[in-house]
């Protein structure tokens, strides 16, 4: 489900946010929305998600109904098992009667985050990375033909962090989805994202390869840090922040 977005504006209220963003992507692709704090990482998805007002254009090629978007806070109820938490991907409301494709998809999206055996327990039982596998398999289960994903590692431990993101890439290109990450990891972007979007004050600062945006020059204006980029065993980049330059902690 391919995303074309061009002179993408966006806020709250009279704040502006975004200011002309311009980007396409396309299905089987992963891009990843780089950019310090308040540079409209979150912004730009909750518009692509349809969830905030926008001047300008956003077109995809399917359905509203086919995006499965994941924000930083979810809101469920702690009462609810995580199994039905995740089926609340499938169904609007619980009822009595779920359909077995419904439950198979469920209980499929769980087990492809291996989170299975967490399906009797109780949200509020769960460590916040457990929440965030059980929240991220709400959206698997879903069938989406395009994802959303605000921050999905950032309470995983690190082997976690590998696991999803692997399992993403992987997903994406298997089922031909558009996905759209917001990321904080730069190496992590680097290693799982075809390209990347730098974003800095609401505007797109650099979008293509890895290589291309990981540049001391590029991140030193978008986050205020001096960084060496080292070659990676798998050819990738690897960023090695060094300082932050000294406008950047006077501005603090």
């Amino acid at each position: 489900m391919r995303l074309e977005s061009n002179g993408l504006t966006a806020g709250y209220g009279r704040q502006q946010v975004l200011r002309g963003i311009s980007l396409t992507v396309a299905p089987g692709e992963v891009l990843a929305i780089l950019g310090a704090n308040g540079s409209g990482k979150s912004t730009l998805l909750r518009a692509a998600a349809g969830q905030l007002p926008y001047q300008g254009t956003l077109r995809w090629s399917g359905p509203a109904s086919a995006i499965g978007y994941l924000p930083q806070d979810n809101a469920a109820r702690v009462a609810l098992t995580a199994f039905e938490v995740v089926l609340l991907g499938r169904l609007r409301s619980l009822t009595l009667r779920v359909a077995a494709s419904d439950i198979e998809a469920a209980e499929g999206a769980m087990a492809e985050l291996g989170i299975t055996s967490l399906g009797p327990r109780h949200l509020g039982e769960l460590s916040g990375g457990q929440r965030q596998l059980v929240f991220l398999a709400q959206v698997l289960a879903s069938s989406p033909r395009a994802l959303l994903l605000d921050e999905p590692t950032s309470a995983l431990d690190i082997a976690h962090q590998l696991q999803v993101l692997s399992l993403l890439s992987a997903a994406t290109a298997r089922r031909g989805l558009t996905t759209i990450a917001v990321l904080h990891d730069l190496n992590a972007a680097a290693r799982f994202a075809g390209r990347l979007a730098l974003l800095h004050e609401g505007r797109v600062l650099a979008i293509g390869a890895p290589d291309q945006v990981l540049t001391p020059g590029l991140l030193r204006t978008a986050y205020g840090v001096e960084a060496a980029i080292l070659p990676g065993p798998d050819g990738q980049p690897i960023v090695l922040p060094l300082r932050a330059t000294a406008g950047h902690v006077g501005g603090l």
